[in-house]
């Protein structure tokens, strides 16, 4: 007989809508499971009685209501939540409590979700695994002496361990990808402008979204649709969706032109056999499914790569902390503090407007082409501690960059693209491979991304200690 946790996240859902659960009762078997079996370093910040008085406060379902009303989730401690801890991964903030929520908290309290509190994050979310000063590494439940990615690596252990169904994650990066490859996850970075980045409205430079960890397709669509949405001030929007993204997930995508290339993107480094297998078993799979798939060249110059580290740095250096905590500051943080602090304000500006540029060639590129398909790493989840260089934070960075070769391009492009966990090594270690629509095509990718999951399900895949 199945248990809650063993319930999609749109299935959990249901029961609260036929009345046969509560939200409380999903929330204290969630909370059980997180106080018990949190040995993945998915929260940094438990918050009991705020899910229980939240559960028991977000009234009756209805026909209007949000699929997952009622469903247990967690924000990610990047993400304003007024009255809780939210540290932004980092020492210098740790007794940080904000007096305001932002959107996203903002958006999945109105969706009728109930947060059972923070999930971890590096420190302000720059590296792409998870291992902050404030709290312990976050491992994937596959292997917890290998990393659960970052920056959303808490959000994805959580979701990856059965801890809470869904969760909330961002992606500057690669952040909600990567580790959703790590932890055998469904994770979508939507488009530019998508989810509104309300108040604080801190990237410039658009690279950063939030966007949704889940165990399906179906799962990560519906949170998306609880997420999306423009609020007023807002610099620029994407335009709405002509349904729900939940509904697109049973659209025929139609016979689409796929373009593929597994040239990494912004180093040179070798890509792991275990990748490359996922990335071709991918490739037939979509010609299966009769898609017409095609070979291209990386449609971004290698010059884009030192444009996207400026822009980087500064986005960094963004991040102000008091003049007597900068000493609890990582080495990484101050090191790309200092390469962004040295850059001129025409610097910047020239930067932003060179990364547009290259965006715009590769758009052009691959406008003839519906997706694109690559993978979503290089090797599969690493040991904990094997990219971070305290010593050395220069080869701390390159080491990410070997990583996590193309995801940041479609931060780049602004496109949608989502990982999806459709191979496991010999040794039981998820691989993700990475698909990316056109710009504000959503519906498109989830329409095709719910097909590849029907014609190769992985939901019923369980890691140790489920």
């Amino acid at each position: 007989m199945a248990e809650l946790h063993d319930l999609t996240a749109l299935e959990q859902g249901e029961l609260v809508r036929r009345r046969e659960v509560s939200p409380r009762e999903l929330a204290e078997h969630y909370l059980g499971r997180a106080d018990r079996l949190d040995t993945v370093g998915a929260f940094v910040t438990l918050t009991p009685e705020l899910a229980r008085a939240r559960a028991d406060a977000v009234g009756a379902p209805g026909p209007e209501r949000s699929p997952l009303f009622g469903v247990p989730t967690a924000i990610k401690d990047l993400n304003l939540t007024a009255g809780v801890r939210t540290t932004f991964g980092s020492a210098a903030f740790a007794d940080f409590v904000p007096d305001v929520s932002d959107n996203v908290t903002l958006s999945l309290e109105a969706a009728g979700m109930v947060s059972l509190g923070k999930t971890s994050t590096p420190e302000f979310g720059s590296p792409c695994y998870t291992e902050p000063d404030v709290a312990p590494p976050a491992v994937t439940p596959w292997d917890r002496s290998r990393t659960a990615g970052g920056s959303s690596g808490g959000a994805a252990a959580a979701v990856a361990a059965g801890l809470v169904p869904v969760a909330q994650g961002s992606d500057g990066g690669g952040s909600i990808r990567i580790p959703a490859s790590c932890c055998g996850l469904v994770g979508l970075k939507p488009t530019r402008g998508r989810i509104s980045g309300h108040p604080m409205y801190g990237d410039p430079v658009g690279l950063a979204t939030a966007g949704p960890i889940a165990r399906t397709v179906r799962d990560a669509a519906a949170m998306l649709d609880a997420l999306a949405g423009r609020r007023v001030g807002d610099p620029s929007w994407a335009p709405p969706p002509s349904e729900t993204f939940l509904a697109a997930c049973d659209r025929d995508p139609g016979r689409l032109r796929v373009a593929r290339f597994i040239t990494p993107v912004i180093t040179d480094t070798p890509v792991d056999a275990d990748c490359v297998q996922a990335w071709e078993d991918a490739s037939r799979l979509l010609e299966s499914l009769g898609h017409d798939v095609v070979d291209v060249d990386v449609p971004l110059p290698r010059e884009a790569v030192s444009t996207f580290e400026t822009c980087w740095a500064v986005l960094t250096a963004l991040s102000v902390v008091p003049p007597e905590k900068e000493h609890l500051l990582r080495p990484l943080t101050r090191w790309l503090g200092d390469r962004g602090r040295a850059v001129s304000g025409p610097e910047f500006g020239l930067a932003i407007g060179a990364m547009r540029r290259y965006a715009a060639g590769a758009l052009e590129v691959l406008a003839p082409y519906d997706v694109v398909l690559t993978p979503t790493l290089a090797t599969p989840p690493l040991p904990v501690g094997a990219m971070r260089d305290d010593e050395h934070p220069e080869r701390d960075f390159e080491a990410q960059k070997a990583f996590t070769p193309w995801t940041s391009a479609w931060n780049v492009t602004g496109m949608p693209a989502v990982s999806l966990p459709l191979h496991w090594t010999p040794q039981g270690l998820p691989v993700g491979v990475m698909l990316a629509a056109r710009p504000a095509e959503e519906e498109l990718l989830l329409a095709l991304a719910a097909q590849v999951e029907a014609a190769a399900p992985w939901a019923h895949r369980r890691p140790p200690g489920w």
